[in-house]
C-alpha cells in the first residue's frame, strides 16, 4: 500500500516508523572505492567491502590496464570482442552500421543467441550523417529522419548479424527493455514537423521487437506517453504503470509515470494499439520529511535522502504549444538537471541525474536515484561529488545509461568531462571502475574521449555488452565476474 503525503510526514517523525527518511552517509567522494562517512566511521579502509557477515571482500576487480590496441582498457583477467562498428561492419543488407551508438538491453535468443536493441543517436536529417540508420521499406517513420534502431545478434561462436528495427526517428537516445520482451525506443528532441528539416513530430516513444521483423512495420509513435525530450523508460511488470526520464534544461526535466487506462492489459503490440490520449500521464511532485516540497532533486545531499512522491497530472501530454515541463509553475512540480538513465529491478525504478550545475540549487556531479512504487518513496542510492579534474583517472561522473548487476549493485555508463569509464556501484553508493574508454577522437595535445553508452548484460549474466558512442562501437566484454559487496 502506497504511503501517503500525510502518512509520510507523520511517521518520518515517530521513532521506529519503518521509513528511512535521511541516511547519516555523507556525499560519496568521487574516487573509485571511496568511501562514504558512514563507511569510514566503521573503519573500513577504501579497498576492502564487507559481505554483512564480518567477511571482508574487495570491491571491484582491481586497477584497469591500458589497451595496446587504444580502444578499451580493462582489469586482468578481462577481455572484449567488437561486435559492430560504425562505417565498418556491415547490415545483413550490405549497409554500414549506422553511428552514435546508445542505449541497448539484450534479450535472449534460441540456441544461445543474444539479440541486442541498440539505439542511434542521431538528430536531424540524414544529410547531417555519414553513417545515418538506413531506410528499409515498411521500417521508416519519418523519411528524412537520420535516427532509429538495429538489432544485432550473437552466437556463442562469434557470429554477428545486425539489420534494422526501425528508421527515420530522431536522436534515439536511452530507452528500456519490456517485460514482454520487446523494447521501447525513446526519442530525446522535441523538434515538430518543419523544424530542422523533419517532415513529423518528433518527441516520442517506439516499441521494437527484436524476435519478429513483421511487428516493427509501419512504425507508430506511443503518443500516450507524451512528446518531450525522452530519455529512459521501464514499465513496472506489476501494476503496468511506464515510469519516464525527461533530459531537458530551461527548466529542468521531470520524472513521469503514465498509468494506463482500466482494463488495458500490456503485451506484444498492445502499446502501438493505445489512444493518443489513453491512461494519465502525471509528473512527480516530492516532499521532504517534514512534508515540505523539494523544487529539485539537487536538493539531496546525503546518499540515503529519502523524499515521499505525489504524481500530478499532465494538462497537455503531445505539447501541441507548450513544451510539458513548461506547462507547470515551479512549485507544482520537482525538477531535476539531466534526467537519464532508468532501469528496473529490486522492485523499483532505479534512475539518473547526471549532473548539476548553476540551472539548479545545488551542483554535483551526479545523483542515482531508487523509486519504491510501494512506498511511492525515492531513495538516493549514489552521489558524486564536482569532480575538480575529470582528466585525471580515478574520479568518476556524468552517470548516464545505467542496468542492474546480476553481481549486486548497479553498473553505469560515464558520460561526464574527460576520461569517460564503465563502472560500479554498491547498494551503499561505493563505486568501482570496470573499463575505460581509450579511443582518443582528439589530438595527443588535447585528448577527447566519448561518452561510454548502452552498458547491459546478457540475459545468462556471462556477458556485459556496452558501446563507445562516437564513432558507434558495440563491445562484449567478458572476464571473471564476481559477487561484490552490498555494503
Amino acid at each position: 500500500m502506497s504511503v501517503t503525503r500525510r502518512e509520510f510526514t507523520r511517521q518520518s517523525a515517530l521513532t521506529g516508523a519503518g521509513i528511512a527518511l535521511t541516511g547519516a552517509v555523507g556525499a560519496l567522494a568521487t574516487a573509485p572505492g571511496a568511501l562514504a562517512a558512514e563507511d569510514a566511521r566503521h573503519g573500513h579502509d577504501g579497498h576492502d567491502g564487507h559481505d554483512g557477515k564480518g567477511h571482508g571482500k574487495e570491491l571491484g576487480y582491481g586497477p584497469l590496464i591500458p589497451d595496446p590496441d587504444g580502444i578499451l582498457a580493462l582489469p586482468a583477467g578481462f577481455s572484449y570482442r567488437v561486435l559492430t562498428h560504425s562505417g565498418v561492419t556491415k547490415l545483413e543488407t550490405g549497409e554500414p552500421t549506422p553511428s552514435n551508438h546508445d542505449g541497448t538491453a539484450a534479450f535472449e535468443g534460441p540456441r544461445g543467441v543474444t539479440l541486442l536493441v541498440n539505439n542511434h543517436e542521431l538528430s536531424g536529417t540524414r544529410a547531417g550523417w555519414a553513417y545515418p540508420v538506413p531506410l528499409t521499406d515498411g521500417l521508416v517513420y519519418d523519411p528524412v529522419a537520420a535516427g532509429g534502431c538495429t538489432v544485432v545478434e550473437t552466437r556463442r561462436d562469434g557470429r554477428t548479424a545486425e539489420w534494422v528495427g526501425i528508421a527515420g526517428t530522431s536522436t534515439n537516445c536511452a530507452g528500456g527493455s519490456t517485460p514482454w520482451g520487446t523494447w521501447l525506443t525513446c526519442e530525446e528532441t522535441e523538434d515538430k514537423a518543419g523544424k530542422n528539416g523533419l517532415l513529423k513530430d518528433h518527441g516520442y516513444v517506439f516499441e521494437v521487437d527484436p524476435y519478429d521483423k513483421r511487428a516493427n512495420r509501419d512504425p507508430r509513435p506511443i503518443k500516450a506517453f507524451g512528446r518531450y525530450a525522452h530519455e529512459a523508460v521501464v514499465i513496472d511488470p506489476k501494476q503496468g504503470h511506464a515510469y519516464l526520464t525527461e533530459d531537458a534544461s530551461g527548466p529542468n526535466g521531470l520524472l513521469y509515470r503514465w498509468v494506463p487506462p482500466k482494463g488495458f492489459r500490456h503485451g506484444r503490440g498492445k502499446l502501438r494499439t493505445l489512444a493518443d490520449d489513453a491512461g494519465v500521464l502525471q509528473a512527480t511532485k516530492c516532499f521532504d520529511k517534514k512534508g515540505a516540497f523539494v523544487d529539485d532533486l539537487s536538493r539531496a545531499t546525503e546518499i540515503g535522502t529519502v523524499y515521499g512522491v505525489d504524481w500530478v497530472d499532465v494538462p497537455d501530454r503531445d505539447a501541441k504549444t507548450v513544451s510539458v515541463r513548461k506547462q507547470f509553475t515551479d512549485g507544482q512540480i520537482t525538477r531535476a538537471r539531466k534526467l537519464e538513465g532508468m532501469w528496473w529491478g529490486d522492485g523499483g525504478a532505479y534512475f539518473v541525474s547526471s549532473f548539476a550545475r548553476s540551472e539548479s540549487p545545488v551542483a554535483h556531479d551526479g545523483q542515482v536515484w531508487f523509486y519504491d512504487p510501494k512506498r511511492r518513496t525515492i531513495t538516493l542510492k549514489v552521489l558524486l561529488g564536482v569532480n575538480p579534474d575529470p582528466s585525471v583517472d580515478g574520479a568518476l561522473d556524468g552517470p548516464d545509461n545505467i542496468t542492474v548487476s546480476p553481481y549486486g549493485g548497479i553498473v553505469i555508463s560515464e558520460d561526464g568531462n574527460g576520461l569517460q569509464h564503465l563502472f560500479g556501484a554498491t547498494d551503499s553508493g561505493r563505486t568501482y571502475p570496470i573499463a575505460r574508454n581509450e579511443l582518443n577522437d582528439g589530438t595527443a595535445e588535447d585528448p577527447s574521449y566519448s561518452e561510454m553508452t548502452g552498458v547491459t548484460f546478457s540475459p545468462d549474466g556471462k556477458t556485459l555488452f556496452a558501446n563507445i558512442q562516437t564513432p558507434g562501437i558495440m563491445l562484449a566484454i567478458t572476464g571473471p565476474w564476481k559477487r561484490q559487496p552490498a555494503k
